[in-house]
């Protein structure tokens, strides 16, 4: 070995004896574009959250998002218990949540993304195509079974309500907003575990009906986003007592804007990150420009981008 190549050597070790002496008490490394962290998300978001994820991933290609898809009340628990620093959920953090965080001298940031809906779907073979948010509650807490009670023309029998899972926003959601805090009925309410099995199990039962979040309606080969995919047949909802083809609205994109679809909810990312980095890089990136347009071309409503509202048709 040459005195030059010890002394290159030398000064290597020297490098990396000096970047470990740099790491953070907490041990994270990561910055506002590289490094490897996990978030939570809602999991009725789960194919919007990806589109996003693999845009920014393609953009700075030193980060990786891994993104955890589960209920909405683990999304928040994991970011409580601070295993991730950022969520996407429905909704912003309680008094009592955000009291925990201060509590830690953590101070986070709730940040609107998008305006979602809950889309109620049928099966193909169902001809009963308008409801009434107030038909909805009654069969959400017992009071209507059959499908004839609510469309005496229905040749169809009992009504089988099926949500992604119990846990869910979108139960919530309809505890709170259709229900206004009735308990749903235990016996005529199934949950499964995701919004595509509520397709599946939609698709193959000709008397149910799903309760799933819009952004899994996307037809991917419609670029307007003025169909939904073929397999299920979407709902007309009304927020009068009683619906028809003139007070009835699908969950498109331009009634979701202007608020005649009465299902709509809010999407938020809810941050816990005082370092700035990843998490903050990655919610900026959902907030600029280029991420709000990503959930334009979805079908949902951005927060931030202007919205250019398309003429829509009803079958």
């Amino acid at each position: 070995m040459t005195k030059k190549q010890f002394w290159l050597i030398g000064a290597m070790v020297l490098g990396v004896l000096a970047a470990c002496s740099r790491k953070p008490k907490d041990g994270l490394t990561d910055t506002y574009t590289s490094g490897v962290i996990e978030i939570a998300a809602d999991e009725s978001f789960q194919p919007i959250v990806q589109e996003e994820i693999d845009v920014f991933e393609g953009l700075f290609p030193l980060a990786g998002i891994v993104p955890r898809y589960t209920t909405e009340v683990e999304a928040i628990n994991l970011l409580l218990k601070d295993s991730v620093r950022l969520a996407i959920t429905t909704r912003t953090l309680t008094k009592e949540e955000m009291n925990s965080f201060h509590s830690r001298k953590f101070y986070p940031r709730e940040i609107k993304l998008a305006t979602d809906g809950l889309a109620l779907i049928v099966n193909r073979q169902n001809p009963d195509s308008l409801i009434s948010v107030r038909d909805i509650r009654r069969i959400l807490i017992g009071e209507v079974q059959t499908w004839k009670e609510i469309c005496p023309a229905s040749r169809l029998n009992g009504i089988r309500l099926v949500f992604d899972n119990k846990n869910s926003s979108t139960v919530r959601f309809a505890v709170d907003s259709i229900c206004q805090g009735k308990p749903l009925s235990t016996k005529d309410v199934k949950a499964l575990r995701t919004n595509q099995q509520v397709i599946d199990y939609v698709a193959r039962t000709p008397d149910a009906i799903g309760v799933i979040g819009v952004n899994w309606l996307g037809n991917r080969s419609d670029t307007t986003n003025l169909s939904f995919r073929d397999e299920i047949r979407v709902m007309s909802v009304s927020a009068e007592d009683v619906a028809t083809p003139a007070n009835s609205y699908k969950p498109y994109q331009a009634y979701l804007f202007y608020g005649q679809y009465p299902l709509a909810r809010p999407i938020y990312v809810l941050l816990n990150d005082p370092r700035n980095a990843l998490p903050w890089g990655f919610a900026s990136f959902l907030t600029s420009d280029r991420g709000q347009r990503i959930i334009l071309k979805s079908g949902l409503v951005p927060a931030t981008q202007p919205v250019r509202v398309v003429q829509v048709k009803d079958e």
